[in-house]
């Protein structure tokens, strides 16, 4: 099947005509991409597919070969670090952070786009740390060691730090990486709850697919480099099409609990 190159609206973020490659390979070519306004999306397709490749240009960390990502009208790798920073936030696949700093230094880290020569730190820096703790429930471990805590505490205390930039677009690179299925539910609820309360465009990059339809509004799904699907969960889970980009014969029915799409794996003989 052809892939679906999305068709362009004035959205905050999107990309056309995309081909992205590291040093002398080809990862994805012509890739047009929009990210609804408001939406949480989510990017899925099996590995190597090019999903993280992907978010990684629209945060601006990978400059296309060719096509553009554009932020706000404005073609992102040509936009200052900073006033990009200020905009649009981002948790990457693997974090790691200074030896020896608490969650509320790490935290702060958070304000660093927002600090000019003539605008240091400030009451209102500190206050939007607080709230950043308190939304993702980290607020007693703000005195601790961040190489101190559970792997689910510490993806809480990097999602302050994204929270604490204030944008209203947040990138997260698989978010729910080497954590049980506890603290990944745990991840996903709080980040649907931003999306739902304060009205964030959320995009993440998820490897299960029914987490996907269960959390997301609005689903990109690839193959090999290419867009494949995109629309609702309902529109782009369907038995045939999960076949055709992972490979999986399956059946897909309501979730019992949220009654979105439920991916279950035909048995193999």
């Amino acid at each position: 099947m052809t892939a679906i190159a999305e068709t362009t609206t004035a959205t905050r973020l999107h990309g056309e005509g995309l081909t992205l490659a590291y040093d002398g390979r080809t990862v994805a070519e012509d890739l047009g991409v929009t990210i609804p306004d408001q939406s949480f999306t989510v990017i899925v397709g099996p590995n190597a597919c090019g999903k993280t490749t992907l978010l990684r240009a629209l945060a601006r960390l990978l400059k296309p070969r060719k096509g553009m990502v554009y932020l706000d009208g404005e073609v992102i790798t040509s936009m200052p670090a900073k006033q990009v920073a200020r905009r649009l936030g981002l948790l990457p696949q693997s974090s790691i952070a200074p030896e020896g700093i608490t969650v509320a230094d790490l935290v702060a880290r958070g304000r660093y786009p927002h600090q000019r020569l003539l605008r240091q730190w400030s009451k209102e820096d500190a206050a939007v740390v607080e709230r950043s703790m308190s939304a993702t429930g980290v607020s007693e471990l703000a005195d601790r060691l961040v190489d101190e805590l559970s792997g689910g505490q510490r993806q809480r205390v990097w999602l302050a730090m994204a929270l604490a930039q204030e944008t209203e677009l947040l990138l997260l690179d698989e978010p729910t990486t080497f954590l049980d299925i506890s603290h990944q539910m745990d991840i996903l609820d709080l980040c649907a709850q931003l999306h739902a309360e304060q009205g964030r465009t959320l995009v993440a990059v998820l490897h299960d697919l029914n987490h996907a339809a269960r959390y997301g509004t609005h689903l990109i799904a690839m193959r090999g480099g290419r867009v494949i699907a995109t629309g609702s969960p309902e529109e782009v889970v369907t038995a045939e099409r999960v076949e055709e980009i992972f490979d999986l014969p399956c059946r897909v029915m309501p979730d019992p609990e949220t009654g979105t799409p439920l991916v279950i794996p035909k048995a193999r003989r």
